[in-house]
């Protein structure tokens, strides 16, 4: 696409927060870091992974329904979600599953026209982790990018807040943040401000309520960090090295695990 140079006229604080995102590796300058936030906030396009890796037998509520295609009234989980990217102008959504799994969520959404979206399959072979399933898209995936795990409902949660927090900021990663009565079950966070410290999956003992809701904001960086398990792994490496940015969410998500959560949703 053609470039056209034009002079503008900016606030000296608002350069200095355009010049904060330059990080020399994917933005390398200031005309790349104004574009980037332009983009960004323009909304076109907006691109989305829906993440439903692993062993699909673990996604199963009963003995042919999955997670994301359990029915809630008249729309399947992965609808909803569907439904509330396209709100939100994510336009391009990839969806990360293996064979079987894939094929039903095929012939149900289709390419996703009648959703407002454009729909790519990327089938998982094999994954230790959730950094192995969503490595699949590197290179597919050029600009930053929204992760939303597939058994969620996340119709109360205010996406575009962390969207536009994450690219205000100069992190590889801004992931979502909220409180739970059993850190021990999730990945548990130490912050100062906006910026993660550690991260800490499941931890066997914590006094530390703040955890991670499993949406988040990406820079492509992120492919290249190594490990299989985004929260094992990636994450707490992220945070070691000030990359790794919160936003805490007032509402929280609702996770689809069995037949009861479907019903109660139901109810």
């Amino acid at each position: 696409m053609a470039k056209k140079k034009i002079s503008i006229t900016i606030n000296e604080k608002i350069l200095d927060d355009i010049d904060s995102i330059i990080d020399n590796i994917y933005i390398r300058n200031r005309s790349q870091a104004i574009e980037h936030l332009v983009q960004n906030s323009l909304g076109e396009n907006k691109a989305a992974v829906i993440l439903l890796g692993g062993d699909e037998t673990h996604l199963l509520i009963s003995k042919d329904e999955y997670r994301p295609t359990a029915k809630i009234k008249n729309s399947t989980v992965v609808e909803l979600e569907i439904k509330k990217l396209r709100e939100n102008n994510f336009k391009t959504i990839s969806i990360i599953a293996r064979h079987n799994l894939l094929t039903k969520l095929f012939e149900m959404l289709k390419d996703g026209t009648e959703y407002g979206v454009k729909i790519s399959y990327i089938e998982e072979k094999s994954s230790n982790g959730t950094a192995d399933s969503l490595r699949l898209l590197k290179g597919k995936i050029t600009t930053n990018f929204l992760v939303v795990y597939g058994d969620l409902l996340f119709n109360r949660i205010n996406i575009e807040e962390l969207w536009n927090d994450h690219i205000k900021q100069n992190a590889a990663a801004t992931i979502m943040l909220t409180t739970s009565s059993k850190p021990r079950e999730k990945g548990t966070v130490r912050v100062e401000g906006n910026k993660v410290l550690a991260f800490m999956q499941k931890p066997k003992k914590s006094d530390i309520y703040l955890v991670f809701s499993p949406i988040f904001v990406a820079e492509p960086q992120i492919f290249e960090y190594s490990g299989s398990s985004l929260e094992f792994d990636v994450f707490p490496q992220l945070a070691e090295k000030g990359l790794l940015n919160g936003h805490l969410s007032s509402e929280k998500e609702v996770h689809i695990h069995s037949k009861k959560d479907i019903e109660r949703l139901r109810n």
